[in-house]
């Protein structure tokens, strides 16, 4: 068995060793370094099954007493893994359009650190899914965070790729202040940053009810920001639009899984306080219900497929948000999980496809995509797969996940909000289902002929495949999600 740190270790060496082949090597083809991005990463995510799951330590000059590797912790680690190696696939995609916005076309200058900082952002992911201290959670959310604010602006030559990068890094540093000052005053208040000892301490404190609870929603707040939550996502369809479209992808997956992981931990300490359990979980639930109104309707009028995405993200934050609000039914956690995986691979698999149609046509408005039906048959079946995932059709991944966040959120009797959700839904129905309709009934606008590259193509076809796989069979990633017994931890 592998001591599941070891993984993020693992990562962490892959980057340098990409970032110093990037620097040494020859400016001919920087290809090379996101296949072996893929290579090393798939390695990792095979060898993360054989991870022992590991407890926290309670000696405090033990390093792990930040560290702790459920369950769930190694499922996000997996999830940001497969997330980042579909990410470089998708980089290699874009790799003409990087080059023409940095140096110029037939330029390979800058190409090489696009594919490898990603694996660094994978690693913060990692850190974040294990971390139980706010102090870790700080570093490993700011080495993501930064790792984005270069990702997202830096396509240099183009003006919505600075514009996304200017937006993000303000509203990103505004959230971080959120995030620190609530840290500040529980820390403050009880002398703690570890979640464990900090929710047993609170317990304790009934005179400083009012300082805790300002810290609490200090803390949403900064959360709220990174998970895209109305009403703090005001960056997102701009950052969305103008970012590289594997960065966006990025943005809208793997900073929204570590996010929710980071949300579930800090409101698990939040519930077992009984000052803070019932205003924290209220203004949890007045925040999905905002953001499934917000990305739900806002999405409606689009005709930019990336942007119409971007408020899709929204919404989905709001059908999480669902669960989170319900984080003491019995299942929350697993519907969280299972959603955020089938989320995975139908935003995956639609930016994917957007790319590669983007390469050919020049735009990703919807309108380039009409026809699509009749010029890529397989890559509009993709698209449509990926449609009617996000929409919740039965058979797909995405009707599971909406199905058991539905179920945790009536078993804590939030009536309204599953109200509210289903009426979102037929919304998303609409928005999705005329993409499908650009694909099938519109006649095209282009003729271009639109090639997929091998790896590409398998990627799509895996993508698409577990889709309709977990539509069907959802066990495989509940069982993920099962706690194993583990050893305990001796004190160091």
């Amino acid at each position: 068995m592998i001591a599941p740190v070891f993984l993020e270790i693992a990562v962490l060496v892959i980057g340098m060793f990409l970032m110093m082949y990037e620097a040494f090597a020859s400016d001919r083809d920087k290809r090379f370094v996101a296949w072996a991005g893929i290579a090393g990463l798939s390695l990792i995510f095979v060898l993360s099954f054989f991870a022992q799951q590991t407890p926290a330590a309670t000696d405090v000059r033990n390093y792990l007493w930040f560290y702790k590797a459920d369950a769930f912790a190694l499922f996000f680690k997996r999830f940001a893994l497969l997330t980042t190696i579909v990410v470089l696939v998708m980089s290699l995609e874009y790799r003409e359009v990087v080059r023409r916005y940095i140096f110029g076309a037939g330029n390979e200058g800058g190409v090489g650190e696009f594919f490898a900082l990603p694996v660094f952002t994978c690693a913060g992911l990692m850190w974040m899914a294990s971390a139980i201290d706010f102090i870790q959670i700080f570093v490993s959310l700011e080495l993501v965070t930064i790792s984005f604010y270069i990702l997202v602006s830096y396509m240099r030559r183009n003006n919505g790729s600075l514009e996304a990068g200017v937006k993000y890094l303000i509203l990103g540093a505004l959230s971080t202040g959120f995030l620190v000052y609530g840290i500040t005053w529980l820390f403050g208040v009880t002398g703690e940053t570890n979640l464990d000892r900090l929710a047993v301490k609170m317990q304790t404190l009934h005179s400083f009810d009012t300082p805790l609870l300002f810290g609490a929603m200090l803390i949403l707040v900064g959360l709220g920001f990174k998970i895209a939550a109305a009403p703090f996502q005001i960056w997102v369809p701009d950052v969305y639009q103008g970012a590289p479209t594997p960065i966006t992808a990025f943005l809208s997956v793997g900073s929204k899984g570590a996010g929710f992981i980071v949300l579930m931990r800090v409101l698990q300490a939040f519930v077992s306080t009984p000052v803070l359990r019932e205003k924290v979980m209220a203004a949890t639930a007045v925040i999905a219900a905002l953001t499934l109104l917000y990305g739900n309707l806002a999405a409606i009028p689009q005709t930019n497929l990336k942007r119409l995405l971007a408020y899709s993200s929204i919404a989905h934050a709001g059908y999480l948000l669902l669960a989170v609000a319900s984080i003491a039914a019995p299942r929350s956690g697993e519907a969280i999980a299972f959603y955020l995986a089938g989320y995975l691979l139908m935003t995956l698999l639609s930016f994917l496809v957007i790319i590669v149609v983007a390469n050919a046509t020049g735009g990703d408005d919807i309108a380039n995509f009409n026809g699509l039906g009749k010029r890529a048959p397989a890559l509009a079946f993709a698209l449509l797969a990926a449609m009617l995932s996000l929409a919740g059709i039965p058979l797909t991944a995405g009707f599971f996940g909406k199905f058991f966040v539905f179920a945790a959120a009536l078993q804590e009797g939030h009536y309204v909000l599953v109200g509210i959700g289903v009426l979102t839904v037929g919304a998303g129905f609409y928005y999705y289902l005329k993409v499908v309709r650009a694909m099938y009934w519109l006649d095209t606008t282009s003729d271009a002929k639109i090639e997929i590259a091998p790896l590409t193509r398998f990627t799509l076809i895996a993508l698409t495949a577990l889709i309709f796989i977990l539509g069907i069979y959802p066990q495989p990633v509940l069982n993920m999600l099962r706690d194993e017994p583990v050893p305990a931890l001796a004190a160091k």
